[in-house]
């Protein structure tokens, strides 16, 4: 049993910990957490499945990490009870009461006689003492008093209010771990979504871009009002880095586009040998729209892309969700006949590919393209943030008492010789010494001048 206590106490244990602990938060960093398998794959190709097995893509949930936290924790808790019982005694507890011989042997001290009666000369040093918030403790002696003065007691426990901290952040660490999830809700403007694992649902208003005046990007904004049980309850505008926080749940921008699955779109119909011909008609992908001509009923929009691309298998796909370059595959019929079919381009409006054999005496403009903006946001629920904030807290208070609220200690023997009192004494100072020093001198300087 000592032995695993002592091993669970061990520094080196911690700092090994520390280190690990570090190393897989920077993996965590790396690799994109909760992401689906497909974006796994087409990222990392064959080490995804590796990265999946490891428990590298929910790295935060998985066991070896929290088994990291859990002894990281068991380590600082042994660390501090061990530490604690000396380290009250030190403070609070009753002092070994210290001779005049081993004062002298003090780095900070001073002896002096006083011709005074003991008590005056006990009341003027304790006034000294007190003026400087010493807390005094004293003891009587044979032939005079001995005074212990303290101050900046809880100055001791400040490594112990850091480890109090890392604990609690430790906690929130294993709340959000466990209890903790975050998820993608895309809306359209004006849909409603439900929010998983919450009593309430969310509503896009409105999306929009804010742009520089060279063009750059400069902010995305999303109007998002709550509802319960149908009714709205907030409505606020959510912006890269300012969220909505509503019942533990926040609500991140977190992306954007078209839904260009059904894009709204303009053709021009024209004829080769007919420089007078134009209609132009309006239509979604799959439907029907009709021309009314002898040469053609009908035209139908089979595919619609933003950015056209020829990718692997000569498969037609898009780039981005950018419309950098749209292109829509028409389709003409003349009663049951097709009589044209190709990809048109709103760039390139003299680019085309026909379908039937020879030349179409059929033309199409692309002219406009429009789709519905979407917005992404992240709906996080991490129900540790708060304990996480509160360990923070103490860590920073932790440090404040260890590093600029040391204890101070001073012991006072004065004893009767030859008729005067003889003062000794010591002092001794955690941190910040030289300071310390001047503080010892200027009390006991005024105390050895004529009252």
């Amino acid at each position: 049993m000592k032995s695993v206590w002592k091993f669970l106490a061990s520094i080196k244990l911690a700092i090994v910990l520390f280190i690990l602990i570090t190393l897989a938060s920077i993996l965590g960093t790396l690799i994109p957490q909760g992401s689906s398998a497909a974006e796994y794959a087409a990222r990392y190709g064959g080490s995804s499945g590796l990265f999946v097995s490891l428990q590298l893509t929910r790295l935060y949930q998985s066991f070896w990490y929290l088994a990291l936290l859990l002894l990281f924790a068991l380590n600082t808790v042994v660390c501090t009870v061990s530490r604690f019982g000396p380290k009250w005694r030190r403070a609070f507890g009753p002092s070994v009461e210290a001779n005049s011989q081993t004062l002298m042997t003090m780095k900070v001290k001073s002896r002096f006689r006083l011709a005074l009666p003991v008590a005056a000369a006990k009341d003027r040093i304790a006034g000294l003492l007190r003026s400087r918030h010493y807390l005094l403790t004293e003891y009587g002696r044979e032939n005079g008093v001995a005074l212990l003065a303290r101050k900046r007691r809880f100055g001791v426990f400040g490594s112990d209010i850091v480890h109090l901290g890392l604990l609690v952040i430790l906690a929130g660490g294993f709340t959000s771990g466990l209890g903790g999830h975050r998820v993608d809700v895309p809306l359209l403007e004006g849909q409603t979504a439900d929010v998983p694992h919450a009593a309430f649902r969310v509503r896009l208003d409105k999306f929009e871009t804010e742009y520089y005046p060279r063009g750059e990007v400069k902010a995305w904004k999303s109007t998002v009002t709550v509802l319960e049980n149908g009714a709205p309850v907030l409505t606020r505008i959510v912006e890269v880095n300012r969220p909505l926080s509503y019942r533990g749940f926040s609500f991140y921008q977190m992306s954007y586009g078209w839904d260009w699955d059904n894009p709204r779109l303009e053709l021009e119909v024209r004829k080769r040998a007919d420089s007078a011909f134009s209609k132009t008609v309006a239509l979604k992908v799959g439907e029907r729209a009709p021309v009314d001509d002898a040469d053609v009923s009908h035209v139908v929009v089979r595919q619609f892309v933003p950015d056209f691309v020829i990718g692997e298998g000569n498969k037609v796909q898009s780039r981005s969700q950018e419309p950098n370059n749209p292109a829509a595959m028409v389709e003409a019929w003349k009663g049951e006949e097709r009589v044209f079919s190709g990809w048109i381009f709103a760039k390139y409006p003299d680019f085309g590919q026909g379908h039937a054999a020879g030349q179409s005496t059929l033309a199409f403009v692309l002219k406009n393209y429009a789709a519905a903006p979407y917005s992404v946001l992240e709906a996080a629920k991490d129900p540790g943030v708060n304990f996480i904030w509160l360990g923070c807290l103490l860590v920073t208070a932790g440090f404040f008492l260890a590093f600029y609220w040391p204890p101070r200690e001073i012991r006072v023997v004065l004893e009767e010789v030859q008729g005067k009192i003889e003062v000794t004494a010591g002092g001794q100072a955690a941190k910040s010494r030289e300071a310390f020093q001047s503080e010892f001198d200027q009390i006991f300087d005024s105390a050895r001048r004529p009252a």
